[in-house]
């Protein structure tokens, strides 16, 4: 049977699942903005920051919300190889197989995105795009000049810029959507909500301000590192549990001790 620790720890596993996206106030007003911009008859939007700020949550919690309304696909995974990118385009717009001996042809996809103009609206999300190849950002730049598909693009920061900002393609971009790091206020309440879906509020109401304070200053709001560190944190609680159980069981908040021994273990902290 799983102590609290355990499910407090598994609570911060850093894993894109739906049913564990976390609504703040700057994820709710990110999400409003892509919720206009498939509204729009925009080509192309990119939505972009650091690692770990959130983008991959947001596009799936984006395509859940809206795949009853729209003709939306959500490509999490960046293909191998631009052969087998647009066939997985040729599949979602053709509704239909490409051949499997034979390569895509390039032209007839996009008189065929052409012919359908004013009939569908195809969107296409497209995570982790900074692994694309280059060849496969003129694809999608010509794909979306036929004005039937449109593109939600995300990527890293600072990757691919130089094809981003070339005229070309940068002319096609209608919105640029930047994610940032949460503030403490908002990794406050984030931490608190997950425990709280776990129904573990005994444990959050035990995170002092104390001990929010010098988790932020480890993570500086970024959710992957603040999910790291949360299960590193519950990971030495669940040890203590376990050898010192009544230790843990009296204990009303969680001691810096421990947040800075998960803090020493990530490398936070040099020894």
């Amino acid at each position: 049977m799983k102590n609290r620790f355990q499910i407090a720890k598994n609570a911060f596993v850093d894993a894109i699942d739906i049913n564990e996206y976390i609504e703040i106030e700057s994820s709710y007003t990110i999400m409003t903005q892509l919720e206009n911009v498939i509204q729009k008859p925009f080509k192309m939007v990119i939505l972009f920051g650091r690692p770990g700020t959130g983008k991959s949550i947001l596009l799936k919690n984006l395509f859940e919300q809206t795949k009853d309304q729209k003709e939306i696909y959500l490509f999490e995974t960046p293909s191998s190889n631009k052969q087998e990118f647009l066939r997985q385009l040729y599949k979602a717009i053709k509704k239909e197989d490409s051949p499997l001996d034979a390569d895509v042809a390039f032209v007839d996809l996009v008189n065929y995105c052409k012919s359908i103009k004013g009939q569908r609206e195809i969107i296409f999300l497209l995570d982790e795009a900074q692994m694309y190849e280059i060849d496969i950002f003129e694809k999608i730049r010509l794909i979306s000049d036929t004005n039937s598909v449109k593109f939600i693009i995300s990527i890293h920061q600072h990757e691919k810029e130089e094809l981003l900002t070339q005229t070309h393609f940068s002319s096609r971009i209608w919105e640029r959507i930047e994610l940032k790091n949460i503030t403490p206020q908002e990794q406050a309440i984030y931490i608190h909500k997950k425990l709280s879906h776990k129904n573990l509020i005994d444990i959050a109401n035990n995170i002092k301000d104390k001990n929010l304070k010098l988790i932020y200053k480890y993570t500086k709001g970024n959710y992957r590192e603040c999910n790291k560190l949360m299960f590193t944190i519950f990971e030495i609680c669940e040890y203590y549990d376990r050898y010192n159980p009544l230790k843990m069981m009296n204990l009303n908040n969680i001691p810096n001790k421990i947040i800075e021994m998960a803090g020493l273990k990530l490398g936070y902290i040099n020894a």
